[in-house]
């Protein structure tokens, strides 16, 4: 009997993204049936699936409450999640930065304020250029840059909503030579990519004409995405089929920006191998866990 796999998008986008196209196709091919399933639609059942495979759920932290909630639902029904429910809690605040920080993973240096305590935690940065960002966020939602003390950025700072913030400066190496994403299935590196913004722009997310080039990490980047995937990992709150470990060069030294284990674009449309490594790893988690829902046959006397 072939596995019943939940594919969970967003409304934005209801069918498979065709980044996840080959994957979707390869998983197939392993006799793993698929349905697609808005995360957020109330007339899923997701009991009746085997499991859920969480991919473009791309509007998650617009309604995070009710992400928290169906998370719960599913841990709630026992339905399998591909990451894990514990990991993609943790992943979706980036209060995870602090700590993993704190276990010794570089990061780009970060201070956490409320939106009320913005205005004071900028003061010790003046003149200084700087990002704010909500710590439940994605894609360069709500994400403020400019010159701490300048008039108008300190006045769209006030303006953010209510909530948690990241309050981090601007690493130039973003803008000079690109964001690094390392990807790796079954904790295995598969690939990696460079994000560069447009010119005269800082973000590099497709959707503000940020460009990526495909590229081989060198020993000690690697290294640093390996180890911020093991400290992780080392939390015990399950293992990733897929992660994305983004980060920046800086003097020779990989920061880690974002663990991303929750809906990563995992640049597959370019790579089928890839594809196919990531569809043998979730084929492989998805057998692991129906022998261990299998009921056993009682022992002979």
């Amino acid at each position: 009997m072939s596995i019943q796999l939940a594919i969970a998008t967003s409304a934005a986008y209801p069918t498979i993204h065709p980044d996840d196209a080959h994957l979707a196709a390869s998983l197939a091919a392993l006799d793993i049936e698929l349905q697609v399933c808005v995360w957020n639609d109330p007339g899923v059942d997701w009991a009746r699936h085997d499991a859920v495979l969480v991919r473009t759920i791309w509007d998650y932290f617009e309604h995070y409450d009710a992400f928290l909630a169906w998370l719960d639902r599913l841990e709630r029904a026992g339905v399998p999640v591909i990451n894990p429910v514990a990991l993609m809690r943790w992943n979706s605040d980036k209060r995870y930065l602090a700590q993993l920080e704190s276990l010794g993973v570089p990061t780009i240096p970060t201070r956490l304020a409320a939106r009320d305590a913005l205005a004071a935690a900028l003061a010790a940065f003046r003149g200084e250029d700087v990002v704010v960002k909500p710590c439940v966020s994605g894609g360069a939602w709500r994400t403020v840059r400019g010159t701490a003390g300048d008039a108008a950025f300190e006045r769209a700072v006030s303006e953010l909503p209510a909530g948690d913030y990241l309050l981090q400066p601007f690493v130039q190496a973003i803008v000079d030579d690109g964001e690094w994403s390392l990807l790796f299935f079954g904790g295995e590196f598969s690939h990696a990519i460079v994000k560069r913004p447009a010119a005269g722009d800082y973000r590099v997310q497709e959707q503000y004409g940020g460009r990526n080039d495909a590229v081989e990490p060198d020993a000690a980047t690697l290294a640093a995405a390996r180890h911020a995937l093991a400290t992780c990992k080392a939390l015990g709150l399950g293992d990733a089929s897929y992660a994305r470990v983004d980060g920046v060069v800086v003097d020779g030294r990989f920061l880690l920006m974002e663990l991303e284990l929750i809906e990563p674009s995992l640049f597959l449309a370019d790579r089928p191998d890839a594809a196919e490594r990531c569809a043998r790893v979730i084929a492989a988690r998805l057998e692991a866990l129906r022998a261990a829902n299998a009921p056993r046959m009682p022992e002979s006397a």
